[in-house]
């Protein structure tokens, strides 16, 4: 299967994105939501992306709490990164206007998904809230996030965009899809994602391609200090996150936590889930999606 895609013809590759974005369309409430509520007594993340073992001095009921909230986080993460890929999408379809206009259809579908799985994101956010206590905080600005990411090359952008494309679609095959104690709301909103996701790592390549092939070797050498620096503003959200997330546990887990017991050991664990896939993810590239796609 890799090698067939390998072959294939730019302009193919992006008719057949076009082809399985119109295959796997969904919508939020009747294909996803479906009428149900989270239900507490599920897991929300697993334990292979929350590193709940790490937690030693909480109970199983506390760990599943963590996983909860961490849960909530992790779909605000996607929801908080969306915001600049789509409007780097939407930059990069000017390149096309007046050229393959396969591709910019290609384009112009992410576009249009990447604002649907916003607006799954804020709907999950809300649904998580009715079920869990209130003071619960993600205080991240997603447009100054977005100003600020779109402050670099557009090499940088889009190197940052396919490792987030493609550590998305290995989270859900080797950690979401296979723990059965997850909620089935929080499996399935990461299942339609991963479905359309499998699309977009492929054209995340392309375009980082394509925008590559037209750079000096001095650029590039730029570029990648710029997605250095991308990696560890994200770090940056995610470690402030973690703080926040340990101390709402800690203020509504219904017992005393001190800093010197679990509380600390939370915080301390949860700077450490695999949002970016660094512990899980083999070597490839997005044709390693394409296999993925095929299969949605």
């Amino acid at each position: 299967m890799t090698a067939v895609v390998d072959t294939l013809p730019e302009t193919e590759r992006y008719a057949r994105a076009v082809e399985s974005s119109k295959r796997v369309r969904w919508d939020i409430e009747k294909d996803v939501i479906r009428g149900r509520r989270f239900d507490t007594g599920h897991k929300f993340l697993p334990d292979g992306l929350s590193l709940a073992g790490a937690f030693a001095t909480l109970s199983p009921g506390e760990r599943r709490f963590v996983s909860q909230i961490q849960g909530r986080t992790y779909a605000n993460i996607f929801g908080l990164v969306e915001r600049f890929i789509n409007a780097k999408v939407l930059e990069l379809s000017h390149d096309h206007w007046f050229g393959d206009q396969t591709a910019l259809e290609a384009l112009v579908r992410f576009s249009d998904e990447e604002l649907k799985h916003q607006a799954l994101f804020r709907r999950i956010d809300a649904m998580i809230g009715d079920v869990l206590p209130s003071g619960y905080r993600f205080d991240v600005d997603a447009n100054a996030v977005a100003h600020a990411v779109l402050g670099k090359s557009t090499w940088a952008v889009l190197a940052l965009t396919l490792d987030i494309e493609l550590f998305t679609l290995l989270h859900y095959t080797q950690s979401i899809a296979s723990d059965a104690e997850l909620s089935e709301i929080f499996k399935d909103v990461f299942l339609y994602h991963w479905k359309e996701e499998s699309q977009h790592a492929i054209l995340d390549e392309l375009e980082l391609v394509r925008i590559d092939s037209g750079m000096t070797a001095d650029a590039r050498d730029r570029a990648v200090d710029e997605l250095i620096q991308l990696v560890a503003a994200v770090d940056g959200i995610l470690q402030a996150q973690a703080s926040a997330d340990a101390e709402y546990f800690a203020a509504t887990c219904g017992r005393p936590v001190d800093d010197a017991g679990a509380a600390s050991a939370l915080r301390d664990g949860s700077r450490q889930p695999d949002y970016r896939g660094a512990r899980a993810a083999p070597e490839g590239s997005a044709r390693d999606a394409a296999v993925v796609r095929d299969q949605a």
